[in-house]
């Protein structure tokens, strides 16, 4: 078996891997191996060809090929070592990594650091639990993307689409201009689950219908779909059953949720939060084995590829520092508690004495919000549960925590 020696191992060379490349090389590390499954660099970037990446990073309007190019060209430039159609089989708790490619067959990489950037999946019908029979036309939003973008395949001509991610609602555009009949965008929750300006966008703009509040109940079809019922549900979720009714239709697109991929992490023993479904990291990053760093989808689905960027390059920097010995942690540690209105909130815990960078999300919509870092607060106009929020916290703003060992973050309504 081939055994390559490097500085750092990066999987996954979408936004976040790449950037983590980039990042560590500008910091110093000569000895980078890039390990991607596609066939490409970029990840998902290559059939998202709406605009709206890059306005934070780059602060120009790009596709998502475009926001992918700029990254690619850096790292010929650079000349980062790229390893494509690779597949990682183990990723132990040493750190070792065991891939395959054409190119090596099985080998070996035995890294000084590692970023974890696999990114995330989506979920299927199944992690919905939508009884029916198991017709051909059932497509996550993701997959049906890549078929009308990159392959230039239509999967139907009238469409349902259960939820409302925004991959869901840029679907419902993309298939609408295409010529497609989208019946309906059919949202259990009282609100969408992406992004406003994808529903005002994606939606509204081309008048195509949003049920709020209901879930769709049953699959008609043996050989193709042939329709779904669609039902209201009531404040606690519960079906009202006399809301249903019944909606011809030849594809079913899913749009539920994302879930950060994982299986490599857990075979290594890093620890898990329950709610976001990623890694439990400090502020660097890091996991709770020393040297493994995760960014990006891997570590919480972000709303925008910029914040995924940015997580790629506070990872590379660190893996760096970590790599080169300059990575330094306090003898305590502060455990981050999640609070009141509190959905997801990483890092779990601190452990230098450096500034942090909170990123989070809220349990419901808040208007006039007031957040609270342990003593610390920051006023905003409102908050959605649809938004990653981040708020950065100075070392003397966190000095009354390090006793305890605790510090809560929590939001809500201030009164004026």
């Amino acid at each position: 078996m081939i055994t390559h020696d490097v500085d750092l191992a990066i999987i996954g060379a979408g936004p976040a891997g790449m950037a983590a490349a980039i990042s560590a090389k500008e910091k110093g590390l000569e000895n980078i191996l890039l390990l991607e499954r596609a066939e490409y660099p970029g990840g998902l970037l290559h059939q998202c060809i709406h605009n709206g990446f890059g306005l934070h990073y780059f602060k120009e309007d790009l596709t998502g090929p475009e926001y992918a190019e700029r990254f690619t060209t850096q790292l010929n430039e650079m000349d980062l070592r790229l390893s494509l159609n690779t597949l990682v089989t183990h990723l132990n708790p040493d750190r070792s990594i065991v891939a395959i490619n054409p190119e090596w067959g099985e080998f070996e990489v035995l890294p000084k650091s590692v970023v974890l950037a696999m990114g995330c999946r989506e979920k299927s019908r199944f992690a919905v639990g939508i009884p029916g029979s198991r017709p051909a036309g059932i497509f996550t939003a993701g997959l049906a993307q890549k078929l009308v973008n990159v392959d230039g395949y239509m999967p139907g001509e009238e469409f349902v689409i259960l939820g409302s991610g925004d991959i869901g609602m840029i679907m419902a555009r993309r298939l609408h201009l295409e010529g497609a009949n989208v019946k309906a965008v059919v949202e259990i929750m009282p609100r969408v689950g992406g992004l406003v300006r994808n529903e005002v966008q994606c939606l509204h703009d081309f008048d195509i219908p949003l049920l709020l509040e209901h879930t769709i109940t049953e699959i008609f079809g043996n050989h193709r779909v042939e329709g779904v019922r669609i039902a209201g549900v009531d404040k606690d979720g519960k079906v009202m059953k006399e809301t249903e009714k019944d909606v011809p239709c030849d594809c079913l697109l899913l749009s539920v949720g994302l879930i950060p991929e994982n299986e490599l992490s857990i075979e290594a023993g890093i620890e898990l939060d329950e709610r976001i479904g990623g890694p439990i990291v400090d502020e660097y990053l890091q996991t709770n084995i020393d040297g493994i760093f995760a960014a990006g989808n891997v570590l919480q689905v972000w709303d925008l590829v910029d914040n995924v960027t940015l997580d790629g390059v506070k990872a590379g920097t660190n893996a760096a520092r970590f790599a080169a010995g300059e990575l330094k942690k306090q003898p305590n540690e502060i455990e981050v508690i999640p609070g009141e209105n509190i959905r997801t909130i990483t890092p779990h815990k601190i452990v230098g004495s450096e500034d942090v960078e909170f990123a989070l999300r809220v349990q419901n919509p808040i208007q006039n919000a007031e957040l609270r870092i342990g003593e610390k607060t920051k006023k905003f106009r409102v908050l959605s549960p649809t938004e990653v929020v981040t708020v950065t916290i100075k070392p003397s703003e966190m000095e009354a925590c390090r006793e305890s060992g605790k510090i809560e973050v929590s939001c809500h309504e201030r009164k004026e």
